[in-house]
């Protein structure tokens, strides 16, 4: 029995916050074998680090079932600074900016005229329909006065993990998350404190720009935003920062509200972002009929999906339950699921990418 097979086995463990292979991140330090017991010294990124017993119970699962190993003696300890540093340069490389032009990640706003569309809503149930096709998704709350994704995905109070200057976003239903509204205190019940986040354009601008630098979110293939309602500062930040994301528009049957959501659209478009489409909310005869293909014909985009009313949808956005887990085959969730293989099955283009060809 030698060393090589207990690390083939720890090679398999994967760091639940990180999602690589903890033996690729340099956290274990030394695996010895003597007769039938394994010693590994074991080295989590930071102290206090909030996937250190899913780590453990993994490390131990996995040594103890390679063949001939009876007992583990598992020694815990934490990087040193110069390690974390190493660890976060490797893993960021020498990008200040994740989501740069030469992305591979397709980048989609979720963006509204006006607030109480459901957008919050519509956004965190198609991210995790999304993860539930076995796609990597992120999800950048940029509604920071009306924070809410957090909630609807049932971590209100979740904390991201810092390890040096990178932050690790918290992962709910299979979607990488960050949002400002794990900045601010909260009450420990899974209810935020009423803190009011008053801030103006430069801060603002500033936040959107850590979350898109600081926040390490991996190798994603989509990374959706959940835009404030309106045409604001935020909206045109990330439109500097996100020229090539693609834009969806949020908008409820009634047909004035069109002319609300249609400012949404152009501001987008202003900033260089293409408008793929609308997704009509709440649609049913009680708020009567036609926004959504107003607005559609206005922007000259389809309308991707209508999603209709539905208790359930708004039970679990209160409850932390995405529809599309708890009740899925509620005509909201089929709806929702139409939206994710829209967007699974749509392949970003190549403008504005750099290729890796060189004039000889």
């Amino acid at each position: 029995m030698n060393a090589e097979a207990v690390r083939a086995a720890l090679a398999r463990v994967v760091d639940p916050e990180i999602r690589r292979p903890i033996t690729e991140l340099d956290m274990i330090r030394e695996v010895t074998v003597q007769d039938a017991v394994a010693r590994v010294d074991l080295r989590l990124t930071i102290v206090g680090c909030p996937a250190a017993d899913t780590i453990e119970r993994d490390v131990r699962a996995a040594v103890l079932a390679v063949d001939g190993i009876e007992r583990l003696e598992l020694e815990i300890g934490v990087m040193t600074p110069a390690e974390r540093e190493a660890l976060t340069t490797r893993l960021r490389g020498t990008k200040t900016q994740q989501f740069g032009p030469d992305t591979l990640t397709r980048i989609v706003a979720v963006s509204s005229g006006k607030g109480g569309v459901g957008k919050s809503t519509v956004t965190a149930n198609v991210a995790v329909a999304l993860a539930a096709r076995g796609l990597k998704v992120g999800l950048i709350d940029a509604d920071v006065f009306g924070f809410s994704i957090p909630g609807i995905l049932g971590i209100p109070d979740a904390k991201p993990t810092q390890v040096g200057d990178m932050i690790l976003p918290p992962i709910a239903h299979g979607v990488k998350v960050i949002s400002i509204g794990m900045f601010v205190p909260s009450t420990g019940s899974g209810q935020a404190t009423n803190t009011a986040v008053s801030w103006r354009g430069p801060l603002l601008h500033r936040t959107m720009q850590q979350f898109l630098t600081d926040v390490w979110f991996g190798d994603l293939d989509l990374l959706l935003l959940d835009l404030p309602p309106g045409t604001g500062d935020i909206a045109i930040s990330l439109g500097q920062q996100l020229p090539q994301a693609e834009v969806l528009v949020v908008p409820t049957p009634p047909p004035a509200a069109a002319e609300v959501a249609e400012r949404s659209g152009l501001v987008a478009r202003q900033t260089g972002q293409t408008v793929i489409g609308v997704i009509e909310n709440m649609t049913g005869e009680l708020f009567g009929s036609g926004g959504g293909d107003a607005l559609a014909a206005k922007l000259g985009v389809p309308v991707i999906g209508r999603i209709p009313l539905s208790v359930p949808l708004r039970a679990g956005g209160d409850e932390g339950a995405p529809i599309t887990i708890s009740h899925p085959d509620d005509p909201a969730a089929a709806a929702i699921a139409g939206i994710s293989e829209y967007l699974a099955t749509r392949t970003r283009g190549l403008a504005g990418r750099s290729l890796p060809v060189h004039p000889r």
